[in-house]
């Protein structure tokens, strides 16, 4: 189906995620619509991200803070601090596994959600939360697991779409913090990429001034969706 034939609806309007004291709404495809791996791929082009079956992108009436923003790895080069990021975490091991629910996988979600999330709207999540949020019934959604021998460290929620990957969601030990698992999701996500000869990592929203999006900035050149088309953007040391 062509995405300019789908109907587009307005959610009404919630607690903004990234700013307080702000109010956000969603641009979501007609929800009667079957959603397909293809019609995704398209949307994700468009700026649109997923949290389990729901596919949205923000359209606030009096913000648009949120960019669209996705990695080209035909243009990536690794800056001095993910270099050694790579470096520091030789050591470790990754791997490609089908999305699945498992307790190990829940464990280390929750102690990552209790550590940086446990004021918001995530906090205390049970086994339908996390399956709810990480999975969909049309996404062929896979993990990248990352483990230091059989401990696991990181794992990160990966959707594969026509052009390359969607980074979905990363969650990884809070007790790591000198090996930048973060950034070393991000880094084995292109890495994927490239290994599928595939051209893009989108990376879900830059948020200017958003400190929780400040990572995003050291992938460059960082490409920004203006609802018309893909810019490459400097935006080395900038917040956001």
């Amino acid at each position: 189906m062509n995405t300019q034939n789908i109907p587009l609806y307005l959610t009404s309007e919630h607690e903004c995620g990234y700013f307080e004291n702000r109010r956000a709404t969603n641009l979501v495809p007609d929800p009667g619509i079957d959603m397909t791996r293809q019609l995704y791929s398209r949307l994700i082009a468009l700026g649109y991200r997923r949290s389990g079956d729901f596919t949205y992108r923000p359209h606030c009436r009096e913000c648009d803070a949120c960019r669209p923003c996705r990695v080209s790895v035909a243009e990536f080069k690794p800056r001095r601090s993910q270099r050694r990021c790579l470096q520091r975490n030789q050591d470790l091991q990754t791997k490609l596994v089908s999305a699945h629910f498992s307790e190990e996988y829940f464990a280390l979600y929750c102690k990552y959600i209790s550590a940086r999330h446990h004021d918001g709207n995530m906090a205390n999540p049970r086994p339908e939360d996390f399956s709810n949020f990480l999975f969909s019934n049309w996404s062929h959604t896979f993990f990248i697991e990352i483990r230091q021998q059989k401990r696991l460290l990181a794992l990160a929620v990966t959707d594969p779409v026509a052009d390359g990957l969607s980074a979905v969601y990363s969650f990884f030990d809070p007790d790591e913090k000198a090996r930048s698992l973060g950034n070393f999701c991000v880094l084995s996500q292109l890495r994927e990429v490239t290994a599928r000869k595939l051209d893009y990592l989108y990376m879900g929203y830059w948020i200017r001034n958003c400190q929780k999006m400040q990572y995003k900035s050291d992938f460059q050149p960082l490409q920004l969706f203006d609802n018309q088309h893909w810019r490459a953007t400097d935006l080395a040391g900038s917040a956001g």
